[in-house]
């Protein structure tokens, strides 16, 4: 039988701090620059009960591990339960089985911070949010470890969720944080732009994006949702988590595709080959840049493994016993 660690959300609730989850992501993308395996997510959709049961995984060589997401959500009963399995790279053993979800904001907003500090201009300072919930308040947290903030605007369709954000989010930076009535006030004077949110269509007119400035898109996965318009692609220095998902969900760059703005190699690099320094990311100061983050395996590994570690460290979680399948298979 092999021993199995067990890490329950009480046991991974705190146990790494936000710097700590962009360090080890910065350092899987870079494995994955060089070369490291990873596929994006297969996402199957219900309609009746609506609901989305998706899986993704990578391998991370030079850390030594591989695993990946498993989860379910929406369906009756309107949650999510996340899964996440960790197996040593080299015996290919099971290490550890993960509840996922409190690392989901941690690892996500570490993966938009990444792609901030590969693609926004040095000096970068004023941070634009679209969105007010979990994911909105992770990508605050990740950017402020990866750049010295002067301001943050957040805008938000009601006018309730965009204060109780800027009201509840104070702690996190110094910067003052100020709840904007319009996506036009959000981008004025940004330099960094951060979509956060569920809207099917574009959050903000690509004509009023200024020079120079970057954006983060995180989390789209569905073709026919795009929160991005075709102009800001059209714009663009394009960056995707995966090549090889742009084609598949990444609906803001299919939607630009469609409208005949941008052709299909219109991606310039993955971040993984951005963060390696396989490929150059801004190479001027007026250039806009996107990155287009749709979730992989890759952060996911990179962001369970570590709290494996922590836990492992602290004396934390439960050991199971799993049987490998030469135990297990009958004669």
């Amino acid at each position: 039988m092999t021993d199995v660690l067990f890490l329950s959300n009480e046991d991974v609730s705190g146990l790494a701090e936000q710097s700590a989850f962009v360090e080890v992501v910065r350092e899987a993308y870079r494995q994955r620059g060089t070369g490291a395996p990873a596929k994006p997510r297969t996402a199957l959709r219900n309609t009746e009960p609506p609901g989305l049961f998706t899986t993704y995984a990578a391998i991370l060589p030079e850390t030594g591990v591989m695993g990946g997401y498993m989860y379910s959500a929406g369906f009756e009963a309107g949650d999510a339960w996340f899964v996440t399995p960790l197996f040593d790279a080299e015996s290919g053993e099971l290490l550890t089985i993960v509840d996922g979800a409190s690392m989901n904001p941690f690892k996500t907003g570490a993966t938009g911070a990444v792609g901030v500090d590969s693609l926004a201009r040095d000096d970068a300072s004023v941070l634009a949010i679209f969105g007010s919930q979990t994911q909105a308040k992770a990508q605050l947290r990740a950017t402020a470890t990866v750049r010295d903030l002067s301001e943050v605007r957040v805008y938000s369709p009601t006018d309730t969720s965009r204060e109780a954000f800027a009201e509840t989010m104070t702690d996190t930076t110094e910067a003052p944080i100020t709840p904007v009535s319009s996506p036009a006030a959000a981008l004025d004077g940004a330099d960094i732009v951060i979509t956060a949110t569920d809207a099917s269509d574009p959050v903000f007119d690509g004509s009023d994006l200024e020079p120079g400035t970057h954006v983060t898109a995180m989390g789209q996965y569905d073709p026919n949702k795009y929160e991005l318009d075709a102009t800001t692609l059209e714009r663009s220095v394009y960056v995707p988590d995966l090549e090889a998902r742009v084609l598949q969900d990444a609906g803001s760059f299919l939607n630009a595709l469609k409208a005949g703005v941008i052709e299909a190699d219109h991606v310039h690099a993955e971040l993984g080959a951005v963060v390696a320094g396989e490929a150059p990311g801004r190479t001027t100061a007026d250039q806009i840049t996107v990155f287009d983050s749709g979730g992989t395996g890759i952060e996911t590994t990179a962001g369970a493994f570590l709290l494996y570690e922590r836990a492992r460290e602290a004396g934390l979680g439960t050991t199971i016993e799993f049987a490998p399948a030469s135990e297990a298979f009958l004669e």
